[in-house]
């Protein structure tokens, strides 16, 4: 048995104008579409240029949800007729004091808002200096009913925790889109090896070990001193890697049968397997490690 799905995975750099990058995803998701797509994911706050590669950005990107992207988001779904992991958004939640989310939203074909997740690691280092912009996410790891299959959604440097997506595995996601902004910086050398065969390869580990297919969806383009490489990729759920992007925009289109996963599930038993009365370390705040 197979279960076929075609993944729309939009590829785009940023220019200053939001207006011009929203336009662009909209012409870039309706192709992949018109190509035969059924499920589109585009970059991570793709709506603007990478705003946290700087300490204090002059420019505030935060919106309500709903408000202006959303809004296109559920459009772009509806009118296409297609599921759509809407990158992420720079979620402002009013208050009297105001809390700022990096939110991945995801909508069927009906235009209707399937789920959502917030981005619950947040990098803070140099060219990335999340903690600046982002409250770490409160909603939980998410794996959203879709007419495609059970979809999970973590969103950057949550790709390099396992423990990500091994949670959102065990809510049921067959597959893993990760929305991406991640660049080499200028002046910051690759002393510990190449960093985007280290990004793949992380991915690819999570893959195997959940037996999930996994999608990860990078922007292109140099932006102040980070210079995006793209690679956005798909991989199977035994860590095949089947298609990697360049480092141009492009709209990539990859099958992937979600039926493969429940096989390999079930003939390599890694989840019936697991030693959860032996994983405490898991969750203490320090280890040995961090002494």
């Amino acid at each position: 048995m197979s279960r076929p799905i075609t993944l729309g995975l939009i590829q785009m750099s940023m220019s200053d104008s939001v207006d011009d990058n929203l336009k662009k995803a909209g012409e870039m998701i309706a192709e992949a579409a018109k190509r035969g797509a059924s499920v589109v994911c585009l970059p991570e706050l793709f709506a603007s240029q990478y705003f946290a590669n700087v300490e204090k950005n002059p420019r505030d990107f935060s919106e309500t949800i709903p408000g202006n992207t959303s809004r296109l988001l559920s459009e772009w779904a509806k009118t296409n007729s297609i599921t759509l992991i809407g990158g992420s958004i720079h979620e402002r939640v009013e208050s009297s004091t105001p809390t700022f989310y990096n939110t991945t939203l995801v909508y069927g074909p009906d235009g209707k808002e399937l789920g959502r997740y917030r981005k619950m690691h947040i990098p803070h280092d140099e060219g990335f200096w999340e903690k600046f912009y982002f409250a770490p996410g409160d909603l939980g790891y998410k794996a959203h009913e879709t007419p495609a299959g059970k979809l999970g959604t973590l969103i950057c440097f949550d790709q390099w925790f396992p423990e990500a997506a091994r949670a959102t595995a065990l809510l049921g996601a067959e597959l893993i889109f990760y929305p991406t902004a991640i660049s080499t910086v200028d002046g910051i050398e690759q002393t510990e090896g190449r960093w985007q065969e280290a990004w793949e390869n992380v991915m690819r580990g999570h893959a195997i070990a959940n037996s999930v297919a996994v999608c990860a969806v990078n922007r292109v383009g140099k932006e102040g001193r980070s210079t995006f490489w793209g690679g956005s990729f798909v991989c199977d759920q035994f860590g095949k890697t089947l298609v990697r992007g360049g480092t141009s925009e492009e709209v990539i289109l990859q099958d992937v049968d979600l039926d493969l996963g429940h096989f390999i599930s079930d003939r390599w038993l890694f989840m019936p397997n697991r030693r959860i009365d032996s994983y405490g370390i898991l969750s203490n705040k320090t280890t040995p490690a961090d002494s």
